[in-house]
């Protein structure tokens, strides 16, 4: 315990003596991090006050542009039947999702079949690999769904 404290003692003297040294010769680094931070400052207040200026003539002409997407009466129904209208039309595009899938496979395959047969272009290669990432990136995006959308111990 005793040995403990003793190094204790001598990591904050060196922390003391560091900090010294630190006063000393950072004095420029502070000045610069001051000087960077109202730099900084000065750019969100010139961002905050062309936003008051222009924001709501965007808006108004983000608005008159996209009129035909809005739905009257903006209430909580509409936007439930609208929730309700996307996620029944998206369930509808599964069968030709599902088609789709399956002709891709198939190509796949028959081209796995022809593969000595067949002079593959870089193209081909290609577009497989990436037909390989994008079926690991979906695997592993489940994985994390599946645990509550947490990172820990997965191992690659």
């Amino acid at each position: 315990m005793a040995a403990l404290g003793s190094k204790l003692a001598t990591l904050g003297s060196a922390a003391r003596e560091a900090a010294r040294v630190a006063a000393r010769q950072g004095c420029a680094y502070n000045k610069a991090v001051v000087e960077g931070s109202r730099q900084l400052q000065w750019r969100a207040c010139e961002a905050t006050r062309s936003a008051a200026k222009r924001g709501r003539a965007f808006h108004e002409e983000l608005m008159e542009r996209n009129k035909r997407y809005v739905v009257d009466p903006p209430t909580i129904q509409t936007c439930q039947e609208l929730s309700k209208q996307l996620f029944y039309t998206r369930l509808a595009s599964i069968p030709g999702r599902y088609e789709s899938f399956w002709k891709e496979v198939d190509g796949a395959k028959l081209l796995w079949k022809n593969r000595k047969n067949l002079n593959l272009k870089a193209e081909d290669i290609g577009v497989a690999t990436l037909f390989g990432i994008e079926l690991i990136a979906w695997f592993a995006g489940g994985e994390v769904v599946g645990r509550g959308f947490t990172f820990t111990g997965y191992h690659v």
